[in-house]
């Protein structure tokens, strides 16, 4: 699909942490024989490290958001707002939701994390039309208000479904946000856990000081599974009804629906399945990074700190691979810096099997994420 001008076309398809810094890069320094796509909803990414803080009110909206327009502009890009509903690999081109189909020489795919709705709602019926998702992240900021602004009119009872470390970090800032001078005394959150311990993927260490932080905030931890949702209510799987007022959900990131019938190879979740060069394992043109990607080879959790850190290796071996030289294998760190947000300007911490908190803790991540977003956005 190379023009006859020689230009090759690049299509960076979403906006997720890896491609904000491929962007940038690009902008900094573009290849004069690229041609540029970016395939987005809206020229702007919302950082999802600092949508805790704007559900507990330490942040606006607009504090969390990266506007693009600069970037976009400064690379030449080719901006289409869509989304993607169908892949092919081998033709090379992507259908989106608008019925425009779009052709590509090299692709690369950080679409973020998404909720499959139709899995969920098979799981759970009722969930589609009662709860909230929190995927994906730009909606649930625009929606929360909503449930916000229902809590300063009455006490609500708000239920989060979902434990792992976007369920903990939204439970402790709503149970914040929900005490906030001025609001009618009485407002509830509950965090149904599906059976497991609340952030269960990290050491136990870093799981008591989160349930301190959850007693602390008087969250009360329900370890059974949600199987439906019904008007004012969650059903449990051991029959009992869990009455609230505001259901959201957080129960982990799915593949998207349309990697299915892609033709590329994919890992038994439905991610794809990328090299060390981040690149498919099948379709040497694509590449993938983020949580939409899996890495046999390298296995790691789908978490905002490795999506921020596959930036600039995606970035390099995207040049290198637009230019024929040799890719540069890229290696996931073992061990990462993780801050989980608790809502009342504290934050645990953990590196490796060491584990920290404090107010110093949130500053700390206060510092980190501001910095990021007023990289990108200026």
């Amino acid at each position: 699909m190379t023009s006859l001008s020689g230009l090759k076309h690049l299509v960076l398809l979403g906006l997720g942490h890896a491609h904000v810094q491929v962007l940038q890069g690009l902008a900094d320094s573009r290849p004069a024989e690229l041609n540029l796509t970016v395939i987005a909803p809206r020229p702007l990414a919302l950082y999802s490290g600092m949508v805790p803080g704007f559900v507990a009110g330490h942040y606006t909206l607009e504090q969390c958001q990266i506007p693009l327009e600069g970037l976009l502009a400064r690379s030449g890009a080719r901006f289409i707002a869509g989304s993607a509903v169908g892949l092919d690999a081998s033709a090379q081109r992507v259908a989106l939701a608008n019925g425009e189909t779009v052709a590509w020489d090299w692709l690369s795919v950080n679409t973020g994390p998404v909720m499959d709705r139709e899995r969920i709602e098979a799981a759970m019926p009722g969930a589609r039309r009662h709860a909230l998702f929190v995927r994906p992240i730009d909606a649930f900021g625009y929606l929360w208000p909503q449930v916000a602004s229902m809590a300063s009119q009455q006490p609500i009872h708000l239920a989060m479904i979902g434990a792992g470390a976007a369920g903990v970090e939204l439970a402790l800032s709503a149970a914040q946000a929900l005490r906030r001078p001025g609001l009618p005394a009485g407002s509830h959150v509950s965090l149904v856990t599906g059976g497991e311990a609340p952030a269960a993927a990290y050491s136990e260490a870093v799981q008591a000081r989160v349930q301190r932080a959850l007693r602390r905030l008087d969250i009360s931890v329900i370890p059974e599974t949600c199987i439906g949702l019904e008007a004012g209510a969650i059903l449990l799987a051991n029959g009992a009804r869990l009455v609230c007022d505001a259901p959201l959900l957080a129960v982990g990131a799915q593949a998207p629906a349309w990697l299915a019938d892609s033709g590329l190879a994919l890992d038994d979740d439905g991610f794809v399945a990328v090299n060390t060069f981040q690149q498919s394992t099948s379709h040497p043109r694509v590449f993938a990074a983020g949580d939409v990607a899996s890495r046999a080879d390298a296995p790691h959790p789908r978490s905002g700190v490795h999506a921020v850190r596959a930036g600039p290796p995606l970035l390099a071996n995207l040049r290198a691979a637009l230019q024929g030289q040799p890719l540069t294998p890229y290696q996931p760190p073992r061990r990462t810096l993780n801050l989980l947000a608790c809502g009342d300007r504290r934050a645990i911490g953990s590196w490796g099997g060491f584990s920290f908190e404090g107010r110093w803790a949130w500053h700390w991540k206060d510092r980190i994420d501001r910095r990021f977003v007023a990289r990108y956005a200026a």
